[in-house]
């Protein structure tokens, strides 16, 4: 007998032999076992995972002499014939060759026969997704009234290229990636029956190159056999592969967690020059720290991953070792350089320069944390919390009860004229509520609370709440005046029991600061109070313990200090 590749020769023949689709035989068993044995199924999945497989065997229970039946005979004529393709009522198309409407016209043509002399007249169109529109239409009637004799059995990789009208007329299965452990165990069993020694390292090796696909870890057994003999160690499968020794990624792994930026270039140098695949490196990386991810947020439920045990171990050595938001940090600058790495001139550079960044991102802290941190250190020097660096102390003159007229275009100049006006009682009465508002708006984006603190109410009439910009802080205004933030305050205003209110920003100069009589006038008020004075040297500036403080959480330094 001519050689048979292990692919074919150990094809499962039965529902008990097809690995990590127990979700798709028991239902076939069931269906077969209760009589509702639909007219049409659509098998979809990635590559070698077993569509064809089971449309097959599905074929031979329901073909097989006494069926349909689950526990056929192997010796069974029928079965036999089915097995090696060259039963008369079970035919077997290609759909990428036979994608046209005459194709189709002609099966329908044929469907109407009766079987030659078994019980069905089964069609298993394999790659169904490559007909054409018009030959999903002309399948159409057949597909939806067949004669009692007809079944369809359609095998895709790609089921959103299938007509809805087509999906909507069968039974959908679809098959999932074949988990590594169940490869691994399936490629020992083979290896076995092959009488060829393989490491456990190398088994998982193949398990990982094949990327679910139990036809593609056969053929690269195959393969493997063919060129190291009756003992395949791992460096052979990493070799023919092109991937990373496990040993390998979790060392580079481990000095990304550690920040060793030296270790982890001379790493990947190696790698590079020993040609690995890059991509492939990258993906393993990203895998790992998905791994250490799930282990952490799972409590170290190991029934989640799919690892060896020494992955297992290196996980136990790290999780104590990264927080969950280092993790997730982590992730985001891997994942969007397996984005960019394709499109990359120069693959070892642009990798380089994300795992750096990758160790960077270890410290990284996130702009809500930074706004947050402010607060805290902003409350504990004493200033009020929600005051701006430009906002009045505590010990600055209050302003006084009073509104400002909103800033008006003068006619034939253009020019904007923001005269203060004196201010009536609606100012103070509403400084309560903005203040209620600024604090719930604080809640739900402290960005856009810190553009309003500038702004004062000015005025609340028929359902519109006027607030006021000095024309200084116009630039605050352009920022907060658009649908999102008007949204946003309406929202809070309702929340605060007022429903319905409008809001209108304005540019108007503050109300004037009115002062007691006294024998020697006081000095000219500036235009805002300062909660520090006006001129700081820049000595003061640096040794001021807030200063300090922020530099020693955000690890920063001063660059420049402008008055």
């Amino acid at each position: 007998m001519s050689y048979q590749v292990i692919a074919r020769k150990y094809r499962p023949q039965r529902f008990s032999d097809v690995v990590g689709q127990e979700h798709v035989t028991q239902t076939l068993t069931h269906a077969i076992a209760q009589n509702r044995i639909a007219h049409a199924y659509l098998f979809c999945g990635p590559r070698g995972t077993g569509k064809t497989t089971i449309a097959r065997i599905f074929a031979k229970c329901l073909n097989c002499t006494g069926g349909p039946k689950v526990d056929f005979d192997d010796a069974d004529l029928r079965c036999v014939e089915i097995t090696e393709g060259r039963s008369i009522d079970v035919l077997e198309i290609d759909g990428a060759s036979n994608n046209g409407v005459e194709q189709v016209r002609e099966l329908r043509e044929t469907v109407k026969y009766a079987p030659a002399s078994s019980r069905f007249k089964i069609y298993i169109i394999d790659e169904v997704h490559m007909l054409s529109t018009a030959a999903f239409n002309a399948l159409l009637k057949t597909l939806e009234e067949p004669p009692a004799h007809a079944k369809f059995m359609f095998a895709t990789t790609d089921p959103e290229r299938v007509l809805p009208t087509i999906l909507s007329r069968c039974q959908r299965f679809d098959l999932r990636r074949i988990p590594v452990a169940l490869i691994v165990q399936h490629l020992a069993h083979i290896a076995k029956l092959e009488e060829v020694r393989v490491e456990e390292a190398a088994l998982y090796g193949i398990a990982r190159g094949a990327d679910g696909a139990m036809r593609d870890a056969e053929s690269a057994l195959d393969q493997l056999i063919s060129f190291c003999g009756d003992r395949i160690v791992e460096s052979d499968v990493l070799s023919m592969f092109g991937l990373t020794a496990q040993a390998q990624i979790l060392k580079l792994t481990s000095a990304i967690l550690n920040g060793e930026a030296e270790t982890v270039l001379r790493e990947l140098n190696d790698l590079a020059q020993h040609g690995k695949d890059l991509g492939r490196l990258l993906a393993d990386l990203l895998n790992h720290f998905r791994n250490l991810l799930i282990y952490q947020v799972s409590g170290g439920d190991l029934k989640l991953l799919e690892i060896s045990e020494a992955e297992t171990a290196s996980l136990k050595e790290q999780a104590p070792r990264v927080s969950t938001d280092t993790l997730t940090r982590l992730m985001e600058v891997l994942s969007d350089a397996e984005g960019h790495l394709r499109a990359a001139a120069s693959k070892k550079i642009f990798l380089e320069v994300s795992l750096l960044k990758a160790i960077q991102a270890r410290h990284a802290v996130s702009l809500d944390a930074v706004l947050k941190k402010l607060q805290q250190l902003r409350g504990a020097s004493g200033v009020t919390a929600g005051a701006s660096s430009s906002s009045p102390s505590p010990a600055a003159a209050p302003r006084p009860t009073g509104s400002a007229k909103p800033a008006e275009t003068t006619a034939g100049m253009g020019a904007t004229a923001s005269p203060p006006v004196p201010a009536s009682p609606a100012e103070a009465d509403l400084a309560p509520l903005w203040q209620s508002v600024l604090e719930a708006v604080g809640r739900a984006s402290a960005f856009t609370r810190s553009y309003l603190v500038e702004a004062r109410p000015i005025s609340l009439v028929k359902n519109v709440l006027t607030l006021g910009f000095d024309p200084e802080f116009a630039d605050q205004m352009e920022l907060v005046n658009n649908p999102k933030t008007h949204a946003l305050l309406q929202t809070k205003l309702q929340e605060l029991g007022h429903p319905g209110v409008q809001v209108k920003f304005v540019a108007a100069d503050a109300p004037p600061t009115s002062a007691p009589q006294s024998a020697t006038p006081p000095p000219a008020p500036s235009k805002r109070a300062k909660p520090v004075p006006e001129k700081v040297s820049a000595e003061e500036f640096k040794n001021d313990p807030l200063i300090q403080k922020a530099l020693e959480i955000f690890k920063g330094q001063i660059v420049e200090v402008r008055s």
